[in-house]
């Protein structure tokens, strides 16, 4: 077994970090703010206010979530709880990174601020890098990627918002597809587990049905019913697989009898 040591300065391993923009998966990233802020142009946010959305609700769906509920007139209660639902799944994901990048003299002030920087592009670029990171850089390493995945969506949504009214509809229509295109194709790749490719897919189908009926509640309404469908249809799928694989068992243990 062996145990890794420091190898290079904390700077450098921040700046490889920091390098994670210009993955794919961080340029994928930048074009779908574009398409952000092209949407929020449509809904007539303020440059300022759509700037520091960015830094404050990191994750992108969550500021979709936060600016269709502007859009659409629902009250506060009701954003910040459709906002709270869609973050809800941003935990799991930072119980995983943690034990990954916590070392002997990590602070947990260190790990809470980090924290927030951690959404779908910086998670699975994170998982896959840090084993190749000696243990008591992985922090830093993962503050260059968070620190300038933000910073630099931030100044890029501060650059781009009066730009995008100048582009032609369909160049506008096709950046703003491009962020739930992302958000679907990261979620349905980094999913580890069944259910979230079934709500995935039952979410989709829901959406469109509550934004008829309820378009106030749309979002929130899609997440609960649709998050709910998913775990039932999921439970009843994994019951039934364990019964077809019980039942060669009992098959097996029944030959021979009187």
């Amino acid at each position: 077994m062996t145990t890794q040591t420091s190898d290079g300065s904390a700077a450098y391993w921040f700046v490889r970090g920091a390098a994670g923009l210009f993955s794919l998966p961080g340029v994928i990233l930048m074009l779908s703010f574009v398409g952000f802020a092209a949407f929020c142009v449509e809904t007539g946010m303020p440059r300022d206010q759509v700037v520091f959305m960015v830094g404050i609700v990191w994750a992108l769906p969550a500021k979709m979530i936060l600016v269709s509920s502007i859009a659409s007139g629902a009250n506060i209660a009701a954003a910040f709880l459709a906002v709270t639902l869609s973050s809800i799944r941003m935990m799991p994901m930072v119980a995983a990174l943690v034990p990954e990048i916590r070392g002997q003299r990590t602070r947990t002030a260190s790990l809470l601020a980090l924290s927030h920087t951690v959404a779908i592009t910086a998670w699975v670029y994170a998982m896959q890098r840090v084993p190749e990171v000696p243990r008591d850089r992985r922090v830093v390493f993962c503050a260059g990627l968070g620190i300038t995945l933000v910073v630099a969506n931030m100044v890029l949504v501060g650059i781009v918002y009066n730009l995008v009214v100048t582009f032609p509809p369909i160049l506008a229509g096709c950046l703003f597809f491009l962020t739930p295109v992302y958000f679907l194709a990261s979620i349905w790749a980094s999913a580890r587990q069944r259910v979230i490719h079934v709500a995935l897919v039952v979410g989709l189908i829901v959406g469109p049905i509550a934004t008829i009926l309820a378009p106030e509640l749309d979002i929130l309404i899609a997440g609960l019913v649709g998050g709910t469908l998913a775990w039932a249809i999921e439970r009843a799928m994994r019951q039934r697989s364990m019964r077809a694989s019980a039942t060669p068992d009992a098959g097996k243990g029944g030959e021979g009898a009187p």
